[in-house]
């Protein structure tokens, strides 16, 4: 259904998503973040956002896409409103398709340097920032996941949707054990 969803959204943008591709670490990676979590600060001051996801992770191989998170009290708020004054892109169809969390993409929904993730329960911010901080103190856990996403973006190059859903055993296996 969400891989539906996110066609529908790039066939009306007129776009084609990029294929999902595995860098070594950008040491820029944390910079980018500051500024972009400045940036929205700026024009939505209460936004808490959390840098998560493997461009957190120093020395982590990941997509180059910086991963921000917050908790908000009303997915639906005009603060998702002014993060698309930032230059955010709210896929409609595939927003429809998630509960208790909304996802927005920057600077297009093909072409990604940024992902938002806004969630209703600040109880997911913590469980990401939980794997955050398991591969940032466990490199072996880190080297794992890196092998994992490498070969997973190999096999699912043109399908981002089922790369993220390939991910999950190792994701919930490496919670299980932090």
């Amino acid at each position: 259904m969400r891989r539906a969803a996110a066609a529908l959204d790039l066939a009306v943008a007129d776009e084609r998503d990029a294929r999902t591709e595995i860098i070594d670490y950008d040491a820029d990676w944390p910079a980018r973040f500051s500024h972009e979590a400045g940036r929205l600060r700026a024009i939505v001051p209460a936004l808490e956002l959390q840098h998560i996801g493997s461009t957190a992770v120093p020395g982590r191989a990941a997509k180059p896409i910086v991963d921000m998170m917050a908790a908000v009290d009303d997915l639906d708020a005009p603060r998702a409103a002014r993060t698309m004054v930032a230059g955010y892109q709210y896929p409609v169809a595939y927003n429809a398709t998630l509960t208790r969390r909304r996802w927005l993409g920057f600077p297009s929904a093909s072409q990604r340097t940024h992902h938002l993730h806004l969630v209703a329960d600040p109880a997911e911010v913590a469980v990401h920032l939980r794997f955050r901080d398991a591969l940032r103190a466990d490199s072996g856990l880190t080297q794992e996941y890196a092998t994992v996403k490498r070969a997973l973006a190999q096999r699912l190059a043109d399908d981002r949707e089922g790369y993220s859903a390939a991910k999950t055993d190792f994701i919930e296996r490496a919670l299980a054990q932090s």
